[in-house]
């Protein structure tokens, strides 16, 4: 059944490489027309995706899957949109002296790969599919999508929606398990994209590697919030709450730990809590609050905090309407704080990707920093506060993917910002005009003049006179 699959995937991608070839130079026209077609599908059977990721998830906003899944996915390609013309234009660069008196020219070429495999996850499955696949599409490419298996009816209607409004040389979605997810990464595209966990992208990293297949890896990691010493807190503690409990946490963006001085963490989590008591005065019946996706995900986490308990932590359910969590089987989980976390528990060796907030402080801002630097790079950090000189000094002392400052999760939300992680929490991005550069081939053209250039220049045998008085200018 594998070795059938595995055929399958493959003729597929042969199929879409012959297409790709043959049509060869396609006009702008066919690219803009492929991202309308995405963003039509995306208008027409928004609310259709939207229930389907919340019967996936148990429970998800349908407000909060329009915003984020399909009306920011359209957003993104309307940017792209506006932007292919100038994208694609080659770019000219400079030739060494006196080569451009003489008539050499060069340029830049920013020409498709080809196909493009993307590999999605469950936790915004729309959104983490057709968002590259937007900036694929401006690049001049073909795709295959694989969607996770977790979000199981909302990756069979975005197949089954993709397939009415392409044909299969141009954009097919692959359906199936984890099986099907390593065949799908053994692929020899032309470029590969995965969004997931740290862990898998190793594995994905590894099945590429055997073709050499580029790879763009949106991973994760353990994003610090910043609190300086003059940060607003109530702000600060509403943006924290809702960058922690959209989605449930189940955001590679989340907030995972916040970084507190020891004299406002008292402060710091009770503002932390009204935020909480703002926006959810309730959580088991109030759709606005997504459910975890999967018994094991939700075990999982229950586990982090027992874990944490077991070890010392004080744990804090923030449940404003003091409800049963513990009879319900909704696999909905109050925002849980922890104190007093050391680095024993796993609450802070491994991704939360959950309702789950571990407290760390500081005595100066120094001690955070390098907590900071001494673990892996992370996704994102975030800084709250208004003392110009602090922020910058985070700025500059730390490493991560991107920062947002006075909130948190939004740069990614920024369409011409490249968002992407380093070292463990990812390689490469999109977004942006990088996004467009990552899904295409920068291609070198020298135009050499009529002259004999070589012979001016001293390179061609006999060596002598003219050769030597090359090589002394060209030291220099």
């Amino acid at each position: 059944m594998a070795e059938d699959r595995k055929a399958e995937l493959e003729a597929l991608l042969k199929k879409q490489r012959a297409a790709f070839t043959a049509a060869r130079p396609e006009p702008l026209a066919v690219r803009k027309d492929r991202v309308e077609r995405a963003m039509a599908l995306l208008k027409e059977h928004g609310d259709a995706l939207c229930r389907a990721m919340s019967a996936d998830f148990g429970n998800r906003s349908p407000h909060q899957s329009m915003i984020t899944d399909i009306a920011g996915t359209v957003g993104f390609g309307k940017y792209c949109l506006k932007h292919i013309d100038q994208w694609s234009r080659p770019e000219k660069r400079k030739v060494q002296f006196p080569l451009g008196l003489l008539g050499a020219k060069a340029e830049l070429r920013f020409e498709p790969k080809g196909v493009i495999g993307i590999l999605a996850p469950w936790n915004f499955p729309v959104n983490l599919s057709f968002g590259p696949l937007m900036q694929v599409f401006a690049a001049g490419n073909r795709a295959m999508m694989k969607p996770s298996e977790f979000t199981e009816r909302t990756s069979e209607l975005m197949a089954e929606l993709v397939s009415k409004r392409f044909a299969e040389d141009e954009c097919a979605v692959v359906l199936g398990g984890p099986e099907v997810a390593h065949a799908f990464s053994e692929l020899p595209f032309d470029h590969l994209v995965f969004t997931g966990s740290t862990a898998t992208g190793r594995k994905v990293m590894e099945a590429a590697a055997k073709n050499l297949v580029p790879v763009t890896l949106e991973l994760g990691g353990k994003s610090p919030v910043f609190l300086g010493r003059n940060a607003d807190l109530a702000k600060a503690g509403e943006r924290i709450a809702l960058g922690k409990m959209m989605n449930a946490g189940q955001i590679c963006l989340a907030p995972d730990y916040m970084y507190v001085p020891e004299e406002m963490e008292e402060g710091a989590v009770a503002a932390v809590q009204l935020g909480v008591h703002n926006m959810y005065p309730r959580l088991l019946d109030n759709e606005d609050y997504a459910s975890v996706v999967s018994d094991r995900h939700f075990d999982r986490l229950q586990g982090l905090v027992a874990d944490a308990r077991e070890k010392g932590a004080e744990v804090i359910e923030v449940n404003p309407a003091d409800e049963d969590f513990g009879s319900s089987n909704a696999r909905k989980m109050p925002l849980t704080i922890l104190r007093n976390v050391t680095d024993d528990m796993a609450a802070m060796q491994e991704e939360i990707f959950g309702p789950v907030l571990p407290v760390k402080t500081y005595k100066a801002i120094d001690e955070a920093i390098d907590y900071v630097n001494e673990h892996d790079r992370p996704l994102g950090l975030y800084y709250f506060g208004e003392d110009v000189g602090e922020r910058d000094k985070v700025l500059t002392r730390t490493i991560s993917g991107g920062v947002t400052v006075n909130d948190v999760i939004f740069h990614v939300s920024m369409e011409d910002l490249p968002f992407g992680g380093v070292g463990p929490s990812g390689m490469g991005s999109y977004h942006g005009i990088e996004g467009f550069r990552e899904f295409s081939h920068a291609r070198s053209v020298y135009t050499q003049p009529k002259i004999d250039i070589a012979k001016l220049g001293g390179f061609k045998p006999p060596y002598g006179p003219a050769t030597v008085k090359a090589v002394k200018g060209m030291m220099k």
